[in-house]
């Protein structure tokens, strides 16, 4: 028998917990780009991107099923 699993943790941005796939989650290392990642809520990523974009850089992109549950076998 086989389960599906989310993780919870806070928005690096907001810092409401949220659920996600650790593997597909939206992230940014910090403090250094060495760092550990950090997970980005859909909310920030969403509010974030129009300034990204005026700002002459890329979109953070949200991939499918980057908010849904995973298998456990992918952990």
């Amino acid at each position: 028998m086989s389960g599906y699993a989310m993780v919870l943790s806070a928005c690096f941005g907001c810092k409401q917990i949220f659920s996600y796939n650790p593997h597909l989650v939206p992230s940014l290392r910090y403090p250094q780009p060495d760092g550990p990642r950090q997970p980005i809520c859909r909310a920030c990523v969403e509010r974030v991107n129009p300034r990204r974009i005026q700002n002459g850089l890329d979109p953070i992109e949200i991939l499918p099923g980057a908010y849904e549950p995973i298998a456990e076998e992918e952990l």
